[in-house]
């Protein structure tokens, strides 16, 4: 047994992960713990989505239990809180202050599947002076997609996430394909359109390139790992160079992948595959000297003793990190059960609907009794009880029969649902008295309903619209979205024509035209 024992010890020395391979799989399954998300197809919207995780890894992830530092930051500048970009470009500072690059080499869950997919042997470009000179090119990234054209656009009152929008490929294949290869988002794929081909192409693109060429994406496009680098030199882990060691052997610089000028520069991801190339030890771990200080060696006075102080560093060492371990294990293990199993979102709440609706008809009309109770087309649509974004009542579907009924559910983070909602305005002054269009807000967060009000008062303060809040307005978010067939995609329609029924449901954008023939439909009907 003790042979067997030794046999997978050695196996697992020579053929298993290494120590950072481990720790990139441990953030990966951490940050995405919620893994139900891939069978129900939705994304977490906990409170823990608040907090935004180290590394890039999307918010729309179906996993995701963070969000992104860069999509917060992006979304930040368009907030009404006039204080939320300080807050997120502290964060981001912060971050940077504790572990500069050492994200990228050790947290990122990109930056792992960058790792694995450059390990298929082909043949690779090398770094050369080429590489070099592109790799300031994330900083011009940084510049335009994060700031410059997210800031126009808040301007404008119109947040756009540019770097999200039109390059991010974590977003695209972590979040986009995530939920789409689910088949009950199939509903999604009628809001494909252009830019998706455009970030599908750029994400493959960036895929395939990472077999050929190390860390593709990190070293010519990332606007995080850039961020980062400018804290390289001054955060709390990564690694260093002793220059009172230093022979200018540049041993170091060959053996690294990154276009690094010196160990440790803005580019260096903290890997730490350099620090066994150092003839002269004078590459190491920042922080090290607190578990292993060279004082207690430099104390000894005979082998004797420099032998036993090695030994008590190394247990020291051992000791620490099956404490760590341990620790991570439990963490890990712990947020996969909760997130899993404890955490209730919120979507088994039914809330009570109207008096007078059954699941199976409405009791005040008899003939409807046989019509089955759903979201989808030909069904009877359910009515609940909405509170008015103008607080004065509430509003149901079942006040408005008599009349055709649009419900449209937005938000005024949606930059989608903002550019279509002059056109049902335009649909609510044209056919005023025959058609309601019912806009009901998505409650994600306090701050997005807080900033609803503001928003229709500024741009719809005189319209025939029926302004509503989603319900409940609880972890249960967007209950009334949720039973009326939403997915994850906002903005979604449904036309109700006279009597209730559902005629047309469709998410993603809709525009006059269309509005008007589903319309005249219905009334020629």
């Amino acid at each position: 047994m003790k042979n067997v024992f030794i046999k997978i010890k050695n196996w697992w020395a020579n053929h298993g992960p290494t120590k950072r391979r481990l720790i990139q799989l441990y953030s990966a399954l951490l940050f995405n713990s919620y893994l139900k998300g891939y069978i129900t197809g939705d994304i977490f919207k906990g409170i823990t989505k608040n907090v935004c995780t180290p590394g890039l890894n999307c918010y729309s992830c179906p996993g995701a239990v963070t969000s992104c530092p860069m999509g917060a930051l992006q979304n930040s500048f368009a907030s009404s809180n006039k204080t939320a970009p300080y807050y997120m470009i502290g964060i981001i500072m912060l971050y940077g202050m504790i572990f500069g690059r050492w994200i990228c080499g050790w947290l990122c869950p990109f930056g792992l599947l960058q790792d694995l997919l450059h390990k298929i042997k082909t043949p690779k470009l090398k770094k050369s002076r080429f590489t070099r000179v592109l790799s300031f090119f994330k900083y011009i990234v940084v510049a335009l997609f994060v700031v410059i054209l997210p800031l126009i656009y808040m301007m404008r009152d119109f947040p756009l996430p540019a770097f999200c929008k039109y390059i991010c490929p974590a977003g695209t294949v972590g979040g986009a394909l995530g939920l789409l290869v689910n088949p009950i988002n199939e509903g999604m794929f009628g809001m494909l359109g252009p830019l998706f081909t455009w970030k599908f192409v750029l994400s493959i693109s960036i895929i395939v390139g990472a077999i050929f060429i190390y860390r593709i994406f990190c070293r010519f496009l990332c606007p995080l790992g850039a961020l980062y680098g400018l804290f390289n030199r001054f955060s709390l882990f990564g690694i260093k160079l002793e220059k009172d060691k230093c022979i200018n052997c540049g041993k170091c610089i060959s053996v690294c992948k990154m276009d690094i000028h010196h160990v440790g520069d803005i580019e260096c991801i903290n890997c730490g595959e350099c620090i066994s190339s150092c003839p002269t030890k004078a590459i190491t771990y920042k922080g090290a000297k607190i578990i292993l200080p060279d004082n207690e060696i430099d104390m000894a006075e005979t082998e004797e003793e420099k032998l036993e102080i090695e030994n008590k560093r190394h247990n020291r060492v051992k000791l620490i990190s099956r404490i760590t371990a341990l620790v991570l294990a439990l963490v890990l293990v712990g947020s996969l059960v909760y997130f899993n199993f404890i955490y209730d979102d919120g979507t088994n709440i039914i809330p009570e609907p109207d008096p007078g609706v059954t699941d199976n008809g409405n009791e005040e009309n008899p003939d409807e009794d046989k019509i089955t109770q759903g979201n989808k087309v030909g069904q009877l649509c359910p009515s609940y009880n909405l509170e008015l974004v103008d607080g004065s009542g509430t509003i149901s579907i079942k006040e408005l029969k008599g009349k055709i009924v649009i419900v449209n559910f937005w938000g005024t983070w949606c930059g989608p649902c903002k550019q279509e909602l002059p056109d049902f305005n335009d649909i609510a002054n044209e056919y005023d008295g025959e058609v309601v269009v019912l806009t009901v807000h998505s409650v994600f967060n306090v701050q997005s309903k807080g900033e609803a009000p503001d928003y229709i008062a500024k741009n719809f303060a005189d319209s025939k619209m029926i302004f509503a809040y989603d319900l409940p307005l609880s972890q249960a978010s967007d209950m009334y979205f949720t039973l009326l067939g939403g997915t994850n995609s906002y903005p979604r329609t449904l036309i109700l024509d006279e009597n209730g029924i559902v005629a047309f449901a469709q998410d993603g954008k809709l525009e006059h035209a269309k509005l008007v023939e589903i319309i005249e439909s219905i009334k020629n009907n």
